[in-house]
């Protein structure tokens, strides 16, 4: 995991996960932009910090799960 601090997500498209309500409850948002990475943040604090994991670490997480 690299901190998001020394990562620019200011430009990137963010998703929201595909198990999320519409009723703004708990949720992940991801992005797919940059290569070999996948930043990670809570959707309900988009300018709060942000989870960055290597592809395969996070590929190997959502597998799991």
């Amino acid at each position: 995991m690299k901190p998001s601090s020394s990562i620019d997500l200011s430009s990137v498209q963010w998703r929201k996960s595909s198990y999320s309500s519409g009723t703004g409850g708990e949720c992940v948002e991801v992005t797919d932009d940059l290569p070999g990475l996948v930043p990670v943040r809570d959707s309900k604090n988009p300018h709060g910090p942000a989870l960055v994991f290597p592809s395969a670490a996070w590929s190997a997480f959502v597998g799991a799960l």
